[in-house]
């Protein structure tokens, strides 16, 4: 999991670059931005979801810093 969810986060980056480019350089007249917008949130979704299934697998913990106390 320690290399699984920076590559999945490398990979959301990239996707949104590769959305900001084709809007620059396709001018609205492709839907190459679309699609890599929508692989940027499959992306996310995904790597949202494997987090909540490796929590609840045991396969990663939660670190125990406690929020919101003094």
């Amino acid at each position: 999991m320690k290399w699984i969810i920076p590559i999945v986060l490398l990979m959301i980056v990239f996707s949104l670059g590769s959305a900001l480019y084709y809007m620059m350089k396709d001018r609205g007249n492709s839907s190459r931005m679309v699609h890599s917008l929508m692989l940027r949130i499959g992306l996310s979704i995904a790597l949202f979801l494997g987090i909540l299934l490796a929590h609840y697998f045991g396969v990663i913990e939660a670190t125990g810093i406690k929020v919101g106390t003094n």
